[in-house]
C-alpha cells in the first residue's frame, strides 16, 4: 500500500492516529470507570429492611428487588435439619418463650439445636428484638406479626429460589454462611457436613449448580475443610473477618486484616467479607470518605471483596445519607454489597 505524506505525516499514520486518539476520546476515565462499577448487590438475611429476616416473605421481596445474591445462614434443628437462622438461639427471632416456656436452658436462652424442625416450624418469626427483649432492634421495621413468618429449612429456601428464578427469568444466587461450626461439634453435631449434604441433594456439587452461589464462614478452618475433606473446588469460598472482640472464632482477625493476612488466604478462599468499619474509617472535616487500605490489599492479593451490613437505619458516622455510603463503597471498588435493603441502588 502507497502512503502519501500529508503535512509531513505519511496519510495512512496520520488516519490511524487520527482514528485512535478518537477511539481514546470515547474511553471513560479511570474515575469514570470506577463510577460505572457496579457492586454485586446481597439482600442479608433476605429483604429484612422489610419483613422479619430469612423468613419466605424475605426471600421473595428480595428477589422482586433483583437482589444478586440472597444470604441464608445455616444452624441445625434438633434432628439434624438444616435451618436458616442467623442466631443458634431464637429467643430474638420468635415467640419461642410463649409457644414452648419449658424448653430453656439453664442459662434462660432457647437454641434451634433442641427442637425438631416440626417444631421449630410451630414458631412465628416476628422482627429481631434487643437481647433485653425491650422492645425493637430496628423500631422503624415491621411492627406486626404474622402466622406465615416461620423457619425454613435450607432446602426450601434453595428450592424457592430456583423456582422464582424460572418464573421471573432471573438467575439470583444463594449466598450461605454456616454458622457456628465449632459450638455444634461442641453439642456433638455437624453443620458443615449438613450443609454439604442439601447442597448435593439440590444439585450444587456439580458443574452446572442450578443458581449461582457463595459459601461463608468466619472459621477458616471450615473453609479449608470444605476444600479438602468435600473437595468443593467448584464453589467460590468467602472468608469473612470479624472484629476479635466479637469470638467468632479463635483466629486472629486483626492480623488476618494485615497485607500479609491477606495474601495467606489465597490458599483456601476466593474472597473476604469485610465489616463496613474495616473499610470506611470514617469522614474528614470535609465530609469526604476516609478508607483504609484494606480493599486495595485484599484486591492485590487477588482476593473479592463483599462489605457487611449496609442498613439505611444505621449508618456509620458522618455519612449523611443510605444513597451516599452506597456510592462512597462503589466508587472505592468494592465487589459486593450486603445489604438490609436490596432495593436501593447508589
Amino acid at each position: 500500500m502507497k502512503t502519501v505524506n500529508v503535512f509531513g505525516m505519511p496519510l495512512r499514520t496520520k488516519f490511524i492516529t487520527s482514528i485512535a486518539a478518537l477511539w481514546m476520546a470515547a474511553q471513560p476515565s479511570v474515575s469514570a470507570l470506577a463510577q460505572q462499577h457496579q457492586p454485586l448487590i446481597i439482600a442479608h438475611r433476605g429483604a429484612s429492611g422489610y419483613v422479619p429476616e430469612h423468613t419466605a416473605a424475605a426471600v421473595v421481596m428480595a428477589h422482586a428487588m433483583n437482589a444478586d445474591f440472597i444470604e441464608q445462614d445455616v444452624v441445625l434443628s434438633r434432628d439434624h435439619v438444616p435451618v436458616v437462622l442467623h442466631d443458634v438461639k431464637l429467643d430474638a427471632v420468635t415467640n419461642v418463650a410463649s409457644v414452648f416456656p419449658e424448653r430453656k436452658r439453664a442459662n434462660g436462652s432457647y437454641y434451634a439445636i433442641d427442637f425438631s424442625f416440626a417444631e421449630l416450624q410451630q414458631l412465628t418469626v416476628n422482627e429481631r428484638r434487643h437481647a433485653s427483649q425491650a422492645g425493637q432492634l430496628f423500631p422503624q421495621r415491621y411492627q406486626g406479626g404474622h402466622p406465615h413468618f416461620t423457619i425454613m429449612s435450607l432446602a426450601e429456601q434453595l428450592s424457592l429460589i430456583k423456582h422464582l428464578n424460572v418464573s421471573r427469568q432471573r438467575n439470583v444466587g444463594v449466598y450461605i454462611e454456616i454458622k457456628a461450626a465449632r459450638w455444634h461439634r461442641e453439642q456433638q453435631y455437624d453443620v458443615t457436613q449438613a450443609v454439604v449434604k442439601v447442597l448435593k441433594q439440590h444439585q450444587y456439587l456439580t458443574e452446572q449448580p442450578p443458581t449461582a452461589i457463595y459459601l461463608q464462614s468466619f472459621d477458616p478452618e471450615v473453609l479449608r475443610r470444605l476444600q479438602r475433606e468435600f473437595h468443593l473446588t467448584m464453589i467460590p469460598l468467602i472468608q469473612l473477618i470479624a472484629h476479635n472482640s466479637w469470638n467468632e472464632s479463635p483466629v486472629d482477625y486483626d492480623a488476618m486484616l494485615t497485607a500479609a493476612g491477606l495474601e495467606s488466604l489465597r490458599t483456601y478462599a476466593h474472597g473476604v467479607g469485610l465489616w463496613i468499619e474495616h473499610v470506611l474509617e470514617g469522614v474528614d472535616d470535609q465530609q469526604q470518605p476516609q478508607f483504609s487500605r484494606v480493599v486495595e490489599n485484599a484486591h492485590a492479593a487477588g482476593l473479592k471483596v463483599h462489605v457487611y451490613t449496609l442498613r439505611r437505619d444505621q449508618l456509620p458516622a458522618g455519612v449523611s445519607s443510605y444513597e451516599q455510603l452506597l456510592q462512597w463503597l462503589q466508587r472505592h471498588g468494592v465487589d459486593g454489597l450486603f445489604t438490609d435493603f436490596p432495593d436501593v441502588r447508589g
